[in-house]
């Protein structure tokens, strides 16, 4: 089992820049993938991004792209999503997730997500 704890959220103006870490519990962390997603009231949390158990696979919802990045670091049981150029349409609750399920490399589909943080607000103003 692992716990998740992000922190980083904020309150920042269009065109800035936040950075996200999630702290997991734990001394498997390198055994799950693990995810970025997000979610505004009265719409289902979405995907945002996600990375492989070693790092060297990633994804990113396509709205994201070029603008924000995922990493990892196993060594310190935490996972990072630099955002970039923030736009209102940001504007969630983003929440760090980890899977440990094994038939999925680089899992997209929050179903496949075992553990989840309690969130952290991004505000983005315009």
């Amino acid at each position: 089992q692992v716990q998740l704890a992000e922190s980083g959220g904020g309150l920042v103006q269009a065109g800035g820049s936040l950075r996200l870490s999630c702290a997991a519990s734990g001394r498997t962390f390198s055994s799950y993938a693990m995810g970025w997603f997000r979610q505004v009231p009265g719409k289902e949390r979405e995907s945002v991004s996600a990375i492989s158990r070693t790092g060297g696979i990633r994804y990113y919802v396509d709205a994201v792209k070029g603008r924000f990045t995922i990493s990892r670091d196993n060594a310190k049981n935490t996972v990072i999503l630099q955002m970039n150029s923030l736009k209102p349409e940001d504007t969630a609750v983003y929440y760090c997730a980890a899977s440990q399920n094994r038939d999925y490399i680089c899992p997209r589909d929050r179903d496949l997500y075992n553990y989840w943080g309690q969130g952290t607000q991004v505000t983005v103003s315009s």
